[in-house]
């Protein structure tokens, strides 16, 4: 399931977060890649350890964990470590798979979902489509300042080169609560659902009540805490 989300449009916040990008100082992006990908990967890579790179994290990360669609959509358990990317001169990410498991000790997890945060206008670079590769379907994602999309981790996917300007992304992973990619989207179609009836019905319904319930039952049978 791909989804694509508006995770914030204000001017203000885009125009803090562009001054916030910045003060970041930048480092070769093969230096966090694993030993497949260090040969595709072509690209800057934010440091996130200094002041700037530890602010920036904090102002993105509620905005895409607190996000109603993104906690409908991929059940997040937990979230990895942001990480903030910078692509031009011909940059690139060949077609690659990520790791299953990222992170070390308390902080280690399952990558069910990847996800990719656009800091940048489209109109800004040229080149550049993330591209996904799924079954029977690739597609190009080239999003706008604020715009976000949530893919299977499970894809192959690729950056292709940008010719001109620069891209710049916020990247990461979530470890879901229902680990099944076809029950997390069931789930997502009846909370769309019941998002609409809630529009239509009084919320103590019967039938919104029942759906209330069945909801309910089918996280409490796929959840793992």
């Amino acid at each position: 399931m791909i989804v694509k989300i508006a995770a914030f449009t204000e001017e203000e916040r885009i125009a803090k977060i562009s001054g916030m990008l910045d003060q970041l100082e930048w480092r070769d992006g093969r230096e966090t890649a694993g030993a497949v990908a260090k040969k595709v990967k072509r690209n800057l890579q934010a440091v996130a350890t200094d002041e700037a790179g530890k602010a920036i994290r904090a102002e993105l990360g509620p905005l895409i964990a607190d996000n109603r669609v993104v906690r409908a959509a991929a059940r997040p358990r937990r979230i990895s470590a942001l990480m903030i990317s910078k692509t031009a001169d011909g940059g690139h990410y060949g077609p690659h798979v990520d790791n299953a498991l990222m992170g070390k000790g308390q902080n280690r997890l399952r990558t069910d979902i990847s996800f990719t945060l656009f800091l940048s206008n489209s109109e800004d670079y040229e080149g550049g489509e993330l591209v996904l590769h799924t079954a029977g379907l690739t597609q190009d994602v080239k999003g706008d300042w604020g715009q976000l999309v949530l893919y299977p981790s499970t894809s192959i996917h690729e950056v292709k080169p940008v010719t001109k300007g620069a891209r710049v992304v916020c990247v990461g992973w979530i470890e879901s609560l229902i680990a099944d990619s076809t029950q997390r989207e069931l789930l997502f179609d009846l909370e769309n659902l019941r998002t609409s009836l809630r529009q239509k019905m009084d919320h103590q319904s019967p039938e919104l009540l029942t759906l209330d319930k069945s909801m309910s039952n089918l996280v409490r049978m796929w959840s793992q805490t």
